[in-house]
């Protein structure tokens, strides 16, 4: 087996500043709600609606916390790029499957290889680290016609596919 067979990159994605904002405010309200529930200001429907607030806001905190935390795990193994997204480092999800012998092109996101590709209509899945760094680090695979991925590969996962695929992989 080959060392480029497998291999596998972990990109962990930039926090968003609303995620956080969200995630304190609900933590907020949560407290608020609950100190009113426990302290039984008003009837029963009051108590009712206080803890139907001070669950929601919870659950929104946990869905906030959940989605401030992500990282991106691309694997490449037998002609086939997954990937998979992992949040909060507990629970891990796949994204995609996609195949190489499927694949258009890919290469730097702002390679000149890659301009016939723009003027077209893809969906556009973004499993990159959400920064611009300079020079550029992100790459795009636009896949099957129907997608465009923005991914943070390193220099192995380049390498590999370009193994498979070197008339469809540009490293310029």
């Amino acid at each position: 087996m080959n060392e480029l067979d497998y291999v596998e990159c972990m990109v962990k994605r930039k926090t968003s500043p609303l995620f956080v904002f969200l995630k304190f405010v609900c933590i907020i309200l949560a407290v608020i709600s609950a100190l009113g529930f426990m302290t039984g200001i008003g009837a029963i429907i009051g108590m009712i609606v206080t803890l139907a607030f001070t669950v929601f806001f919870g659950f929104m905190a946990f869905l906030c916390n959940l989605n401030s935390n992500i990282e991106y795990e691309y694997q490449y193994c037998e002609k086939e790029v997954t990937v998979d997204k992992i949040l909060n480092k507990n629970s891990r999800k796949r994204v995609g499957k996609f195949e190489t012998e499927r694949m258009e092109a890919f290469g730097p996101i702002n390679s000149y290889h890659l301009d016939e590709f723009k003027n077209k209509n893809y969906q556009v899945l973004d499993f990159s680290d959400g920064e611009v760094h300079q020079p550029d680090t992100r790459y795009a695979l636009y896949y099957d016609g129907r997608q465009k991925l923005i991914m943070n590969p390193d220099e192995r996962l380049v390498a590999a596919v370009y193994q498979v695929a070197p008339r469809k992989t540009f490293k310029d």
